[in-house]
């Protein structure tokens, strides 16, 4: 069996529900370890962030930590999530090149983005409702960011608006934007972020007004709360109840993604946007290429984590294409399935400006609120650095394409 059905099939049985699997491994380990006087003692029991190795065993932890349709939310996928799995084994198919002979004593990790200096190539992407993942939402994340000094996305439909979030960065933050199927309505969401300073919208393409979340739906069927009590107004309903939304009319939205956006549309918000506009959601070199046509200032390759559509395409092996189509003329970000620094580093090498991180950031907070995200930012940086010095690359611009090759190995 390779080493791909391996990963699916375990992913599978996890998210499914057969969540006895991890189980009986840790009752093995544990008594193997009993059986010989002479075999270690088991790991004690994580009770900080800091104690944590790395990016994936925040996963576990926040399954612990959270209510069974809570992590199925964030760890769903589409149809058989294998899209979801693929988004990170794919990084596992480039191999890096290792360059000796160069001084490394000092390392650069930081980079300029739309005119914007960050520390890091490294921000946090768009998730939605982190209030459901801990009691401080997303301003446990932004607090985070902002003792890190890293850019954060926020959802439209996230359980905090835009202006407590950009307080508790203490710096603006890029605004996601679904824009709903009332142009009133869009038009007021894009105003309000652009009162609130930020400096970037970023228009999300890649969601249709269904999706086929079978992960979610078995969580959901697990769940014996009643749901609503820990949501924003006792609702699902995040178009009309997010607080993004307040005091718009949005009695004539019925989804906050329309599966009219055509060149037209994005004509019209850009004249609408007076800030950077970049577009989220492309996966291919003639999408990247009309978007830049249309004056977007940004082009970021996403599947959305694998949440809405079952294309088997990673976002790793997408991001060629999407670079040589832009060629140079604006910057290309890339999220979807980044657990290590090395992940960073292949994306970088193979020509994204930045990367983005969605699930480790709400593991960390589910797990430990703004702690946990502190830590697995601080994880990423570190195994950046770390790949860095080994490669010889002591800046992002010395990580070139010539530092990655297609793996020979399956």
């Amino acid at each position: 069996m390779n080493r791909s059905r391996l990963q699916r099939m375990t992913r599978r049985a996890v998210l499914g529900g057969l969540v006895i699997l991890p189980v009986v491994a840790a009752r093995s380990l544990a008594d193997t370890a009993q059986a010989s006087r002479a075999g270690p003692r088991p790991p004690p029991p994580v009770t900080t962030a800091d104690q944590v190795v790395n990016v994936m065993e925040f996963e576990a932890l926040a399954r612990a930590a959270l209510p069974p349709a809570h992590f199925g939310y964030i760890a769903t996928g589409a149809d058989d999530d294998l899209t979801v799995v693929r988004n990170h084994d794919a990084f596992s198919h480039y191999e890096i090149r290792a360059r000796r002979f160069v001084d490394v004593s000092r390392l650069d990790a930081s980079r300029s983005v739309l005119g914007a200096t960050w520390p890091t190539p490294i921000y946090l992407s768009a998730v939605s409702s982190q209030r459901a993942f801990h009691p401080d939402g997303e301003l446990g994340t932004a607090r985070a960011a902002r003792t890190r000094s890293m850019l954060m996305m926020l959802s439209t439909v996230a359980s905090t608006a835009v202006e407590p979030v950009t307080e508790a960065r203490g710096a603006p933050v890029w605004q996601q934007l679904y824009p709903t199927d009332d142009w009133a309505v869009t038009e007021g969401l894009v105003r309000r972020a652009e009162r609130a300073g930020s400096p970037a919208i970023v228009l999300t393409v890649d969601t249709m007004p269904s999706r086929n979340n079978e992960t979610l739906t078995r969580a959901m069927k697990a769940d014996s709360r009643t749901c609503t009590a820990c949501h924003i107004n006792n609702s699902h309903d995040r178009i009309h109840k997010a607080p993004m939304f307040d005091g718009l009319d949005v009695s004539r939205v019925t989804t906050h993604a329309p599966p009219n956006i055509t060149p037209a549309f994005l004509d019209r918000l850009r004249a609408l946007v007076s800030v950077k506009l970049l577009v989220k959601g492309v996966v291919t070199g003639e999408d990247a290429a009309l978007a830049v046509a249309h004056g977007v200032d940004g082009v970021i390759v996403s599947n959305h984590g694998g949440r809405n559509e079952e294309t088997l395409r990673a976002t790793i092996d997408c991001l060629p294409e999407v670079v040589a189509a832009v060629d140079g003329r604006v910057p290309v970000l890339l999220d979807g399935g980044v657990r290590r620094g090395t992940d960073v580093f292949k994306a970088l090498a193979l020509g994204a400006t930045a990367v983005g991180i969605g699930r480790p950031q709400v593991w960390g907070l589910a797990a430990f609120g703004q702690p946990g995200v502190e830590a697995v930012i601080d994880i990423l940086n570190r195994e950046l650095l770390q790949i860095m010095r080994q490669a010889g690359t002591p800046t992002l611009a010395s990580i070139t394409r010539e530092h990655v090759v297609a793996s020979t190995w399956r």
